[in-house]
């Protein structure tokens, strides 16, 4: 009798021996919090995507809330966003009393320069694009629209480490103040759970790091008096615990060490799944877009699930009693009953209603083998009857 093939998820981390024997290291070291790993990190991070500086988060979400709490931002001000995103994009303006306004995506899943210059109004204090799936919004458009009106930028890139758009990396700050990566084990790579802010403004710098450590500070130049020994500090601001590890940096350097090799096996996946889809008729791959490398975090394809007779929640069970998992990216922000007090309704979005309404996250990681991608697409070849 044949061994049952593996399960494969639609995403998980790649953990190896280099990865173990690094977090041992510090394991057995002195520093297991707010230690040296910790810099070192962060200094591997910003080396990689080309920015001067980069702060370390206990998650992705945590950045985020720490990017918006850096800019000032608060009661009154509105930050646009899109609505296919996870819900912690427009989250993290609620949390500093701040209102998401949502903005319809392109036909590639990022935020539309052309509806964001419609929506732009006289209390906009900030723009939050969300690289979808890994492919850069077209962040020229965006930028050119956002300096105009002096609106600074936060790029929500948690699936974009190791993607690229026009004239540089993402994260290196040419056209925003803070980008924020994630290292959740789906993404590039993990921390186990993690995420960062890189920045080119010192300043915000210092402040990203005053607000993951409690808003607590040593600095002589922030006390309000003079320090009357070395045990002494002061809460400068209301701050949160949201730092990372020395564990999870350590692993996020042997990670980060491996981006590449990563990066570039799951554009091979994603050819292949693409070559494999070409003349499908009913199933959609998105488009490419000229001057832009994808990073594939996701490879999200687009079902005309009517076509087939069939609904996307029954081709989900089919494929999982077949051994492969898919998953939804994303139910669109303004689906979510915590944010009907926006006043948004469904069909407000239509574009980012068309794409959740045909969406399937396949199976993307780089442990992944040629003949694992020939299988995913069988099984949804034979669960469609296509």
């Amino acid at each position: 009798m044949a061994d049952k093939p593996s399960f494969l998820p639609y995403g998980r981390q790649s953990i190896d021996d280099d990865d173990i024997a690094a977090v041992v290291d510090v394991l057995r070291g002195d520093w297991l919090t707010q230690g040296p790993t910790i810099d070192a990190f962060e200094a591997d991070l910003a080396a990689a995507v080309g920015a001067r500086f980069a702060v370390s988060f206990a998650n992705g979400t945590a950045a985020l809330h720490a990017a918006c709490a850096a800019l000032g931002l608060g009661p009154g001000d509105e930050v646009i966003t899109s609505p296919l995103t996870f819900s912690a994009s427009a989250n993290c303006v609620r949390y500093v009393g701040a209102k998401p306004v949502l903005v319809d995506v392109d036909v590639w899943g990022t935020l539309s320069p052309e509806e964001l210059a419609k929506a732009v109004g006289p209390k906009t204090r900030a723009i939050i694009p969300v690289h979808y799936a890994g492919l850069p919004a077209r962040m020229d458009l965006i930028h050119e629209i956002a300096s105009k009106r002096g609106i600074p930028i936060i790029e929500d890139a948690a699936h974009a480490l190791g993607a690229r758009y026009s004239g540089g990396i993402v994260g290196d700050g040419r056209y925003s103040a803070m980008t924020m990566f994630s290292f959740h084990p789906v993404k590039h790579i993990t921390t186990g759970e993690g995420g960062a802010i890189t920045t080119n403004d010192e300043e915000l710098r210092d402040k990203l790091k005053l607000f993951r450590s409690h808003g607590i500070t040593k600095d002589p130049q922030k006390l309000s008096q003079p320090s009357p020994g070395l045990w002494y500090q002061e809460q400068v601001l209301l701050g949160y615990n949201y730092r990372l590890t020395d564990m999870q940096a350590a692993l996020g350097r042997s990670q980060l060490r491996k981006l590449d090799q990563f990066v570039s096996r799951r554009r091979d996946l994603a050819a292949q799944y693409d070559g494999l889809f070409k003349g499908m008729a009913g199933i959609r791959t998105f488009e490419k877009r000229e001057g832009h490398e994808h990073a594939y975090h996701l490879y999200v394809v687009l079902i005309d699930f009517g076509r087939f007779g069939r609904d996307r929640a029954s081709v989900m069970t089919a494929l999982r009693e077949k051994g492969i998992g898919t998953q939804v990216h994303y139910v669109p922000v303004h689906h979510h009953p915590d944010f009907t007090y926006l006043g948004y309704k469904k069909g407000d979005f239509p574009a980012t209603e068309r794409i959740y309404a045909q969406a399937l996250s396949l199976p993307m990681y780089p442990a992944m083998s040629d003949d694992d991608v020939v299988r995913v697409v069988s099984a949804l070849r034979e669960v469609l009857g296509a």
